[in-house]
């Protein structure tokens, strides 16, 4: 934006800051394939923290070093990179663009101050980047853009800006408005001309980028008539948004607005999140030095994003919930951090990325970590003191050394064995908690089995340590299927889950079809008797019951009634009988499905004064339930949720069409925020089993749901009747 200042990053040292007011941490938005990853290299490389051909010197690529991202060629985790510039030292947080891992993308929106959407000139701008888009709006966080893939024989910068301002300045389009106009080189055979340069629409200036160094000139008055109309658009949207209310006056009057008052405001504009400038960048090409406009985007993200200083203070709590004063971004208060990532190294164990938001944070100190709100998924709460180990500065797969993280600045630390991602770290005598972040709900299950002796003496461990890092996927031990399931947001998610348990935990895991808790129930009233009568010589057993079952309404459970009369089934046999009916009502009476809400009345029985026992009345009532199930009508009943899809408007109508073509009841809809509507239904779990995944297909990416249990209904017969048949058990 001003006059530039180059100023490499050291390559053999770790960045560090002295004081809040030298750190800027931003994070990259945008979708898969947008150009964020190579966006971040570029900003390395003319930052000086990379060698010439944009590498790190192990040959790594300085944000993605895991290796399932390298097989994948895709980001699936948050990753940082430190660079510097003009004494600023810039923490580059490159999200995942793949709506699967987008816990890793709100990880990154908690430890940065700002926001880097990246879109691409050839796809254009989807609909999950409008959604975060519209988060950030809401809290405020300040935002710019920056155009990609300008190298695109089909790009058009100027088309793209035209549908960010559509977009993302839907309320207020002069507050997204160009900095820069790109500047053309001669058109190649297929007819597109690459750009090679920018006009700075404040300056004035001509930015040329064709050596592979930046170069500045006075432009020609051919390129000079080109900037005028989008100049005064840009100087006019910088005043509205300029707390000099005489400035506009001034300007309308005929007066020329010197370039640091317009430079000084648009920087205020952008930290207070009111106004969002669009930039356009590529990387560098044959050996340069520089990639195109990357020079001016270090010099808006360190002249006009925000520090962690102008951060609202952080609201924090007691371990027990007692109310703490907040606390603001000072190196010498209460210490306060959070753990944003957590990752396993194969050589120095779990590895956490640590937010410092208050105080500091040594090596070697003892710290409280405190982690509490996650336990639905897996996540118990805990308290606990801990050593830190190493601190470090990523750097691809190096960790530079640091002895210390100030408030506002970003570390890796070592050897912390209990914090997982969504902890707090504090002073061990001044114990905090900072409320979690919002994670999205894993909604897609992956039901899995150990696949050998060996791996299921390991799994345990390998799934506690795969949940600890992804508080966005849940554990849970089925009580009524007896399956070990995986929650996930979407099935890359689960593929990284299996791929990580094997690779580095060392467990092989099989997939099995996910089951729905069904149960069974009497579609009529029934008679049961039950007769338990051995006899092998010595102490027999010898036990008969006769009872009567009758259906109950939904919700009721198992009902037990003693009816016997004149002692036919002596008294201390009657909880006998009651024990083998309802064992036998857990393990079902048709097709292996837990009984429920039913009436199970004793009416008659006998008993032999020796040989009767405990053991064989149970075995008679078990006996007694099966045979009044084999004379009635079972009823499979299948668990209902209720499902309320949030999507924009113009995909209501497919989605109620999908609902309806599951077995879906609609019972309402209602408007959500501007043009969003809640799409609410009752419908069988059985139904969306896959809907996180559907429902991405049928909204375009932007639907979002949320489910919850709301009764057990009985199944369709001909539906019935296919799961029995898939269990070997006919009606």
């Amino acid at each position: 934006m001003g006059a530039t200042s180059h100023q490499a990053g050291a390559a053999g040292r770790a960045l560090t800051a002295d004081r809040p007011s030298s750190l800027r941490n931003v994070v990259l938005v945008g979708h898969s394939g947008s150009g964020k990853t190579t966006l971040v290299e570029a900003l390395a490389l003319t930052a000086g923290a990379v060698n010439r051909a944009g590498r790190v010197e192990d040959g790594a690529t300085v944000s993605d070093y895991d290796e399932i991202e390298h097989r994948r060629q895709r980001s699936v985790q948050l990753s940082l990179v430190p660079v510097e510039w003009g004494g600023i030292k810039i923490n580059i947080l490159d999200t995942p663009g793949y709506a699967d891992f987008v816990g890793e993308l709100r990880a990154g929106l908690r430890a940065a101050d700002a926001a880097l959407f990246v879109v691409s000139a050839s796809d254009g701008i989807d609909g999950a980047t409008r959604m975060v888009w519209d988060e950030c709006e809401a809290v405020g966080m300040p935002r710019a853009i920056v155009v990609t893939h300008l190298e695109a024989a089909r790009s058009d910068y100027t088309q793209m800006t035209t549908v960010c301002g559509e977009i993302f300045g839907a309320d207020d389009p002069d507050a997204v408005i160009p900095l820069y106009l790109p500047l053309h080189g001669p058109a190649g055979p297929d007819g597109h001309a690459p750009v090679t340069g920018l006009l700075g629409l404040l300056s004035q200036r001509v930015y040329e980028y064709a050596s592979g160094e930046r170069v500045e000139r006075d432009p020609d008055p051919a390129e000079l008539s080109l900037i005028t109309d989008a100049r005064a658009r840009l100087i006019e949207g910088i005043i509205a948004e300029s707390e000099d209310e005489g400035l506009m006056d001034r300007y309308l009057g005929g007066e020329e607005i010197d370039l640091k008052t317009l430079v000084d405001d648009l920087e205020r504009a952008v930290a207070r999140g009111t106004f969002h400038p669009v930039l356009m960048a590529a990387p560098a090409v044959d050996g340069a030095r520089q990639g195109l406009g990357t020079v001016e985007l270090l010099e808006l993200v360190t002249g006009g994003f925000p520090t962690p200083l102008e951060r609202a203070a952080v609201t924090v709590t007691r371990p027990d919930g007692s109310a703490r004063p907040a606390v603001t971004c000072d190196p010498d208060g209460s210490l306060v951090a959070e753990v944003v990532k957590t990752s396993s190294d194969p050589y120095v164990g779990r590895v956490s990325l640590v937010r410092v938001f208050s105080g500091t944070l040594k090596a070697e100190d003892t710290v409280h970590v405190s982690g509490h709100g996650l336990a639905d998924r897996g996540h118990e709460d805990h308290d606990v003191d801990e050593r830190v180990g190493s601190l470090s500065s990523p750097f691809g797969k190096q960790q530079r050394v640091l002895t210390r993280c100030i408030a506002g600045d970003l570390a890796c630390v070592a050897k912390l064995t209990r914090a997982e991602t969504g902890d707090t770290l504090s002073a061990k005598d001044d114990p905090l908690l900072m409320e979690p972040w919002t994670m999205p709900d894993p909604l897609l299950p992956l039901a899995i089995e150990a696949h050998s002796k060996a791996d299921e003496d390991k799994l345990s461990q390998g799934l506690a340590r795969l949940v600890a890092e992804d508080p966005t996927m849940r554990l849970e031990q089925n009580p009524h299927t007896h399956q070990v399931v995986l929650w996930c947001l979407g099935e890359a998610h689960q593929d990284v889950a299996l791929e990580r348990l094997r690779t580095r935990y060392g467990v092989q895991v099989d997939p099995v079809p996910h089951k729905v808790s069904l149960r069974e129930t009497f579609g009529a009233k029934a008679a049961g008797r039950g007769r338990h009568v051995k006899q092998s010589g010595g102490h027999g057993q010898f036990a008969i019951c006769e009872i009567e079952v009758e259906p109950l309404p939904p919700g009721s459970g198992i009902e037990f009634v003693d009816k016997v009369v004149g002692g036919a089934v002596p008294r201390q046999f009657i909880p006998s009988v009651e024990k083998g009916v309802r064992a036998q009502a857990a393990r079902g009476v048709a097709a292996g499905y837990p009984l429920v809400d039913v009436r199970v009345t004793l009416r008659d029985g006998k008993a032999h004064s020796v040989d009767s026992s405990d053991a064989a009345f149970q075995t008679a009532g078990a006996l007694a339930l099966r045979e009044a199930a084999a004379e009635a009508r079972i009823d499979l009943l299948e668990p209902v949720a209720e499902l309320a899809v949030l999507v924009p408007d113009e995909y209501v109508g497919p989605v109620m069409s999908d609902l309806a073509g599951r077995r879906g009841r609609v019972v309402g809809t209602d408007q959500a925020g501007p043009g969003r509507t809640r799409v609410r239904a009752e419908i069988p779990e059985i139904e969306i089993g896959r809907y996180a995944v559907e429902l991405r297909s049928v909204s375009h990416g932007t639907g979002r749901f949320a489910r919850a249990y709301a009764r057990h209904e009985p199944m369709p017969p001909q539906i019935a009747e296919k799961v029995r048949e898939q269990n070997g058990k006919g009606s």
